[in-house]
């Protein structure tokens, strides 16, 4: 039985159909069968049960014209008066179709029609018995509960689906934005630690091109400097891309990578940028509080892209850095005093302010090399000022990112003594 079942679900509708007509058919005959010398005339009676059970075959597709083509046998068959009848299985069927498929207001017109037909026929001759009535409302009320039943538990399977579709087109809506989200955020990464990096070496080659010849021993200081930042870059570059290929249990290379920096770890940000020509001081103010590993990432990377601005656009001979701690916040400050160096400013924008060569600037300070002409050499060379973008437009575009990840407020722009400062607020616990 239970293959067979099986076997059932496995067709087609319009092939189950089929098989219940052919089944319910052969159920009629069989049933008229023993019968037969009480059938008048008994053809005609085999043929109108017949007739009454092959409609069902289209009974999903056209359910009102299954119900009326199912009907009109019976009801001859009842006029007719053949003696006995079968059970009205067959118009049953018809009427779940119809209670399962249509309307609410054809439903309530067929029924009406039903009624008024089982009426109709249990007035006709032969119908004597009283339970008739009964057996046949029974019949018609079992068979419209279970159109009704069927059409409840269809409308829940389809909310059931367009919910779970919701549900995969919103999860996948979240998984493009978390993606969006994460490229940012490396991007933001590799952005911050490359730019800065890369400005360093580039202002320590352009030193080192211009120490050459004559000043060996300082171009050799200049080229330490800058493998130095490079193996800097690249143990940054290998920490990103080691949280990128996976766990560590997957990934067991990834296990030596350092962890991501903190604001506590500024020293070495500090120094490379005083090895670029530009005295830096750092103060801490309140009493430092642990922070959110997100907030401390953040904190360290405003200060690591506004000094590489610095470095590369705004022409400063100084910068301040100020991490100040109070109830609830954090706040990062870095100020630049922009291209107002000592001595004044070249054309491009550089610094022509540097001391003597050889001597140390403020804070330790490597001073910018000149030329014959007593020019700075490696002057930065754009009209960019402050803490600006950068040619590429992101330097301050990926500390707002930042700042907005966090909840966070950001004030940009120019100070009255000259420079540009870069003002993080950040929440912290």
């Amino acid at each position: 039985m239970k293959r067979l079942a099986a076997w059932a679900d496995a067709l087609p509708p319009a092939r189950q159909d089929l098989a219940l007509a052919v089944v319910l058919a052969v159920y009629n005959l069989g049933s008229l069968i023993p019968e037969h010398r009480q059938l008048s005339p008994v053809y005609v009676a085999y043929a109108l049960v017949v007739l009454q059970a092959l409609p069902l075959t289209w009974r999903r597709s056209h359910p009102i014209l299954v119900f009326i083509a199912v009907g009109i046998p019976r009801t001859i068959y009842d006029q007719l008066n053949i003696g006995y009848a079968p059970l009205p299985l067959a118009p049953a069927i018809a009427y779940a179709t119809v209670m399962d498929r249509c309307s609410t207001r054809t439903r309530l017109v067929i029924s009406a029609l039903l009624l008024a037909g089982i009426v109709r026929s249990q007035l006709l001759p032969g119908h004597t018995e009283p339970y008739d009535l009964f057996v046949v409302v029974l019949v018609f009320a079992a068979a419209g509960m279970v159109g009704l039943l069927g059409r409840t538990r269809r409308a829940y399977l389809s909310e059931v689906e367009a919910r779970a579709e919701q549900a995969e087109a919103e999860r996948d809506r979240q998984v493009s934005l978390a993606a969006a989200g994460e490229r940012a955020r490396i991007a933001r990464e590799l952005h911050d630690v490359v730019a800065h990096h890369v400005s360093l070496i580039a202002v320590q080659s352009e030193a080192a091109a211009a120490l050459l010849p004559d000043r060996p021993v300082e171009a050799a200081g200049s080229v330490e400097i800058i493998g130095t930042t490079a193996r800097a870059a690249l143990t940054e570059l290998r920490r990103l891309l080691g949280v990128l290929r996976g766990p560590a249990a997957a990934q067991p290379e990834r296990a030596g990578t350092a962890p991501a920096p903190s604001v506590n770890e500024l020293d070495q940000v500090l120094v490379q940028v005083r090895q670029a020509g530009i005295a830096v001081d750092m103060r801490v103010e309140g009493s430092p509080t642990k922070l959110a590993p997100g907030v401390d990432l953040t904190a360290y990377r405003i200060v690591q892209e506004a000094l590489t601005n610095t470095v590369r656009h705004s022409g400063a001979g100084a910068a301040a850095v100020t991490v100040s701690y109070e109830p609830g916040y954090v706040t990062v400050t870095v100020t630049d005093t922009g291209t107002a160096a000592p001595g004044g400013a070249d054309p491009a924008g550089g610094a022509a302010g540097a001391t003597a060569a050889g001597a140390a600037g403020p804070g330790g300070a490597v001073p910018r090399p000149r030329d014959g002409n007593g020019t700075a050499v490696g002057g930065l060379g754009t009209a960019a000022r402050g803490l600006g973008t950068g040619a590429g437009g992101l330097g301050l575009a990926g500390i707002a990112e930042r700042v907005a990840s966090c909840g966070g407020s950001l004030t940009v722009g120019p100070v009255d003594t000259g420079g540009f400062a870069v003002t993080a607020r950040l929440p912290a616990p």
